[in-house]
């Protein structure tokens, strides 16, 4: 089995399509003509984003993101972790915890995307010796 995508439920996708483009150099795979669905290339997995409105007329009943009580986040790994926050913030990310040494040596830092997603970014985790 492989782990194909992993879908955010959004207000508006080509607009969240967009903010990641700008705030994190990703590249955009897909868009529905409705606009209602979309995926970004990360990999082997993909970063999908569904309208809230289209998962309600599917019946489902998707709550918004909270960057203050999460129960989700993203993680893209960088080696520089404060160049990458500086373009997030200036794509329009809202800083959450600005770059922090770990003490298992990974530097962390979090932004909130404008649908209230937290989104880590972080050196790679090492192996330890």
């Amino acid at each position: 089995m492989n782990f194909g995508y992993t879908i955010l439920y959004v207000e508006d996708v080509p607009r969240t399509l967009s903010f990641y483009e700008a705030a994190f150099g990703l590249k955009r795979r897909f868009l529905h003509e409705s606009g209602d669905f979309g995926e970004l290339d990360t990999g082997a997995t993909a970063l999908a984003f569904s309208s809230r409105r289209l998962m309600r007329e599917l019946g489902k009943h998707p709550s918004k993101a909270a960057v203050d009580a999460p129960c989700f986040e993203i993680a893209f790994t960088t080696p520089d972790v404060a160049a990458a926050v500086a373009l997030a913030v200036a794509a329009g990310a809202v800083l959450v915890q600005a770059p922090e040494d770990m003490p298992w040596g990974q530097t962390v830092a979090y932004v909130a995307d404008p649908d209230g997603f937290l989104v880590e970014l972080c050196t790679p985790v090492s192996p330890q010796a």
